[in-house]
């Protein structure tokens, strides 16, 4: 079968295709298509449906599209669906910072904006006693939608929770990318980044979210 992936990425397409074997995974730029929906949603299912039906639309043929970003409990689960835009404190939705920040300079802010948010909540609730790690606390969010028509989807969402390190100078790893460096997981003593592919793969929310979408893509009586 031949799916679609509204995306122009061509390493997010080697994951997607990896997980959906043997299915052919096509992105629009195979087919010659230009695709730039506008992402104007309120939540990840949200954004990843509009580009979904968008590309449904032009193709008319199974579509897989997804949305993610990070959530920081202590920032109320900002930046969330603002996670790529986001420019600090006074710019949380990239409005006025005019082109996207590079990945150093978004966790820099982040980290800082977390820093002053932990400062404030001690200073409210200096009973409370969880650790700064564990107020610290953040995850990832993967929104997963397979499109097969008007009206028909399945959607899945999944999240990888971690710890926001710190300091920027904390951040470690080279085999991730955007807040990969900057998130810590307990589990592996490690940050996303430095993780190996094998274990991103195995725990990371779009592995587990694409890997639950898949099944049901197997399983399911789907007729198109």
């Amino acid at each position: 079968m031949t799916i679609f992936l509204a995306s122009g990425n061509r390493h997010k397409q080697g994951e997607i295709a990896q997980i959906f074997k043997p299915n052919e995974i096509l992105i629009p730029a195979d087919r010659g298509i230009e695709f730039d929906p506008l992402e104007n949603g309120t939540s990840f299912v949200e954004n990843s449906l509009i580009k979904a039906r968008a590309l449904w639309e032009i193709v008319h043929e199974p579509v897989i599209a997804d949305d993610s970003g990070i959530c920081v409990d202590l920032l109320d689960g900002a930046p969330g669906i603002y996670s790529a835009r986001y420019a600090g404190i006074n710019d949380m939705k990239g409005e006025k910072a005019g082109a996207k920040l590079d990945a150093q300079e978004r966790n820099r802010l982040l980290i800082e904006q977390t820093n002053a948010a932990l400062a404030s909540f001690r200073a409210k609730n200096p009973k409370d006693a969880r650790t700064d790690s564990e107020l610290r606390s953040c995850r990832f969010v993967c929104s997963m939608v397979l499109y097969l028509g008007s009206g028909r989807f399945y959607a899945v969402q999944e999240t990888l929770e971690g710890s926001l390190v710190s300091s920027i100078e904390e951040a470690a790893g080279s085999g991730g990318f955007g807040y990969d460096p900057v998130v810590f997981l307990p589990s592996f003593r490690k940050t996303v980044a430095e993780l190996s592919e094998e274990q991103k793969n195995a725990v990371s929310h779009r592995g587990k979210a694409g890997k639950k979408l898949a099944s049901l893509l197997a399983t399911a009586d789907i007729c198109f």
